[in-house]
């Protein structure tokens, strides 16, 4: 069924009134809601202490297939803002997005990403690959779409979150940096990530990898048979010897590939785990989205036969 305006706020409305009283109690600090923690963690460096950022998926949840609870949605409905990815990344929330949207602030803040710097989606007509925050360079333009809605809700304070942005960017600039450095070192014939799904193509194409999933864009997807086949013919042909895991997929097909490349005498290693659709653990380096993106090309660069410091960028992922 089409979620319309009106069954949208009737089911909102609804909610509220179920909640207990003074549940949503005025807040002193914008409140942002923001579906993945590599935005929420851009909002709250560029908020600081003006903003309360709440992220509705946590460490290892997968937003391809996350569906808004009845918490969510009193949530989303009495923010200042609300901040998602959209590109189709948030499927099984997209129109429940949509119809919010047309009572409050919401922004998608990937879709301000100019079209000719978006790559195309083979899994769905007419859309984009989601996963742009795999290209630090593309997600440093995020961080100004958001800090533009952070200004258009509190413009009393544009030269606050002006200043944090110019801060985090900077950070960014250093990131990407180093990313490049790092992953130069892989020698060219072993440039190849292969990951349960298609999460590293904007990386790919910004680093100079082959990216190959197992599935599609969406992990809604499940390689069957041919597929697994296929990936153990890729592998066993172009000689490559390591994998890699992410946090918010299972390992089911990837262990499924070692063991068919096994059966014909292929050694297969895992390279390690991937930070692909969600960070690691809150309150820890890791758990940020520079700390992820440090944590993935340091892992990439290492088990491809490159060099990178064992504590990554700036040493911090020894202790997570």
């Amino acid at each position: 069924m089409k979620l319309t305006k009106r069954t949208f706020v009737a089911a909102v409305t609804a909610t509220l009134m179920a909640l207990p009283a003074g549940w949503a109690a005025a807040q002193d600090r914008l409140t942002v809601i923001a579906t993945t923690g590599m935005i929420a963690d851009a909002a709250a460096n560029v908020g600081g202490d003006l903003v309360e950022v709440t992220s509705l998926m946590g460490e290892g949840v997968d937003p391809h297939s996350y569906r808004q609870t009845r918490t969510d949605i009193v949530a989303l409905a009495n923010a200042d803002l609300v901040l998602w990815n959209g590109l189709f990344l948030e499927a099984q929330m997209e129109e429940f997005m949509l119809g919010l949207s047309e009572g409050g602030t919401v922004v998608a803040v990937a879709e301000s990403i100019p079209d000719s710097l978006l790559l195309s989606s083979q899994d769905y007509e007419g859309r984009t690959d989601p996963h742009v925050w795999m290209n630090v360079n593309l997600w440093s333009n995020v961080v100004v779409t958001i800090r533009n809605a952070l200004i258009e809700a509190d413009p009393d304070n544009a030269a606050t979150y002006e200043a944090n942005a110019d801060t985090y960017l900077a950070e960014l600039g250093e990131l990407a940096q180093y990313v490049v450095q790092v992953l130069s070192t892989v020698p060219a014939e072993s440039r190849v990530v292969v990951s349960a799904h298609d999460a590293f193509n904007y990386f790919g194409n910004a680093y100079g990898f082959e990216p190959v999933g197992i599935q599609g864009l969406s992990t809604e997807s499940e390689a069957g048979l041919q597929e697994i086949a296929a990936m153990v013919d890729f592998l066993v042909e172009r000689n490559i010897g390591a994998v890699f895991v992410e946090s918010s997929v299972s390992e089911r097909n990837i262990q499924a590939v070692i063991e068919g490349a096994a059966a014909r005498g292929h050694e297969i290693v895992v390279g390690g785990e991937l930070f692909s659709d969600a960070m690691g653990q809150p309150d820890t380096y890791r758990g940020t989205y520079i700390g992820m993106l440090d944590h993935n090309a340091t892992t990439i660069a290492t088990a491809l036969g490159g060099e990178a410091p064992n504590g990554g960028m700036n040493g911090l992922l020894v202790d997570g």
